[in-house]
């Protein structure tokens, strides 16, 4: 009987483990791949990684997004799209980072 509470403890554990390590998208879509850095580039202490124009995140300072946006375009140059944190930037708000 104890075998079976520990196994149904431990499957009831799987889907909170694996919701609480999903962190919210940071990405970034760059403009032109041939921006993108090789290996990790590290933006406020969120490390990226890119492939191809997709660059993705984890990590990172409280900050707002768009300020995020500025910081990550003077690294990796301009964005086509831009999330962090779960938030994602609307089509004025990226024109503003890219300018």
């Amino acid at each position: 009987m104890r075998v079976f509470l520990v196994a149904a403890a431990l499957f009831a554990a799987v889907p909170a483990f694996a919701q609480t390590s999903d962190a919210p998208a940071t990405r970034a879509i760059l403009a032109d791949a041939t921006q993108a850095p090789r290996g990790r580039t590290i933006v406020d202490g969120a490390n990226w990684r890119c492939e191809g124009t997709t660059c993705t995140a984890n990590g990172g300072s409280e900050q707002p997004a768009a300020r995020a946006c500025r910081r990550v375009k003077a690294k990796l140059g301009p964005l086509t799209a831009f999330s962090w944190k779960g938030e994602v930037l609307s089509a004025e708000q990226l024109a503003a980072c890219n300018a």
